[in-house]
């Protein structure tokens, strides 16, 4: 009894220290146990409460929405009480705690109970934590349960460390194919969108649908190139696995953008190489009318880190169609601070009049930091371009679209192939 006693008094301690400090009931002695995996005090505490009901959040501040006409346009800021629900179960297995799970199960915590909105199989999966949802299969939870935002446990193996996860639910009778009740993403769009490439594997050799679309019209591979993964290697590498599984790549979302559109607004330049080796249409426009080359321009300034002139290069030579010389101002006026993209533009051209009031697109402080390139360029308006520059165009132009293919096999030095690629050691050299 004693050794009991000194158990409790320690995670009274353990209480006052995570904020618990005003309610001391039972209720919050055991919420401590839970958070903290403490399966002593769990077994002390949580025998008769193994399906209890606890509400982790009080009043809080909230944002109401109201008509302009009480609160005006700014809506208004209300104290409100507010309440997130959850049950033991569901705190272990957030948490990973397998042993407090297992002990919770023996005392006929119900598997499948989701007071919040989100079953222990959910918080389980979200976590990345196999061995809670394995136990939790074995004792009858339902591997198909939607929480009350209509996401299956799969829907939420959203990490690389919960790629066993989703093989145990497979394995467990889990629909690959279940759709989101609100974007309509499959699985297999969740993982293509975040770059988790064993996941996209493991489900497609479960039978995913790779050309399914979501309410947005896009398709795992559309949602890899505009996804939320920032290490570029996995995207490259989802997107080959997906074309290689079959994947189409000419696919357009409700806007007309296909990948490629995409894959040039992040200036992704191996990803726009893969689908250019895919055969798709470089010139290829959206609903809008914006072609590929346009995309990349327009998101230029955002991705320069990205080097966005070598997605430009590998375009131009894959028979992207030159800007109209009209509209070469809107080119300084987005690409201002990028030379580089500009002198390849410049270099696709046969002859390109440049206006003095091009001048006005660029923004004085962009014109000061580069004045030495600036100051070249508009010094070419009214000049004759160089010989061996009509002679790079007659090239280009009798090759087409095969450039990147034909231009390589040219018995010539190697600088001069880098020159009629558009590929110069000086990539800023007007000529």
């Amino acid at each position: 009894m004693e050794s009991v006693r000194s158990r409790v008094l320690h995670k009274l301690q353990v209480i006052t220290e995570m904020g618990y400090q005003q309610h001391l009931g039972p209720e919050n002695i055991l919420l401590a146990a839970l958070e903290t995996g403490n399966l002593n005090l769990v077994q002390l505490l949580g025998a008769r409460h193994a399906n209890c009901v606890l509400s982790i959040r009080g009043e809080e501040m909230g944002y109401q929405s109201h008509t302009p006409a009480r609160f005006g346009l700014a809506g208004l800021w209300t104290l409100e009480y507010t309440q997130e629900l959850t049950s033991p179960l569901g705190i272990t297995c957030s948490r990973g705690y397998a042993d407090c799970v297992r002990y919770l199960l023996h005392r006929r915590a119900d598997p499948n109970a989701a007071p919040g909105g989100r079953s222990p199989l959910h918080e389980a999966c979200a976590g990345g934590h196999d061995d809670c949802v394995q136990l939790l299969l074995e004792h009858g939870a339902n591997p198909n349960k939607r929480s009350d935002h209509g996401l299956t446990p799969l829907h939420l193996c959203e990490m690389n460390s919960s790629l066993r996860c989703a093989e145990i639910l497979l394995h467990h009778g889990a629909l690959i194919n279940e759709s989101t009740d609100s974007t309509q993403d499959t699985s297999l769009h969740i993982a293509a969108r975040l770059g988790l490439l064993s996941h996209v594997d493991l489900y497609l050799r479960h039978g995913a649908l790779i050309n399914s679309k979501n309410a947005e019209g896009e398709t795992p591979l559309i949602a890899a190139c505009t996804g939320k993964c920032d290490d570029e290697e996995s995207r490259l590498q989802t997107c080959q696995l997906l074309i290689k599984k079959g994947a189409d790549p000419e696919a357009q979302d409700q806007q007309e953008r296909r990948p490629l559109h995409h894959a040039c607004r992040k200036a992704e330049s191996r990803l726009v190489e893969l689908l250019l080796a895919s055969g798709v249409d470089v010139n290829a426009a959206d609903y809008n009318g914006v072609q590929p080359l346009s995309c990349v321009l327009q998101s230029a300034e955002i991705y320069r880190n990205k080097k966005p002139h070598l997605t430009v290069c590998v375009l131009l030579n894959h028979g992207a169609r030159c800007v109209c010389p009209e509209a070469f101002g809107k080119v300084l006026w987005c690409c201002s601070g990028l030379p580089d993209v500009i002198t390849l533009l410049y270099n696709s051209y046969l002859s390109l009049q440049i206006c003095s009031k091009w001048r006005k697109e660029i923004p004085d402080d962009v014109f000061q930091t580069h004045h030495a390139f600036y100051a070249a360029f508009f010094s070419l308006s009214g000049t004759v371009r160089s010989l061996q520059h009509l002679c790079r165009f007659t090239l280009r132009k009798h090759f087409g679209s095969q450039c990147y293919l034909f231009i390589p096999l040219l018995p010539v030095p190697t600088v001069i192939k880098d020159y009629l690629l558009l590929i110069t050691e000086q990539s800023r050299c007007l000529l």
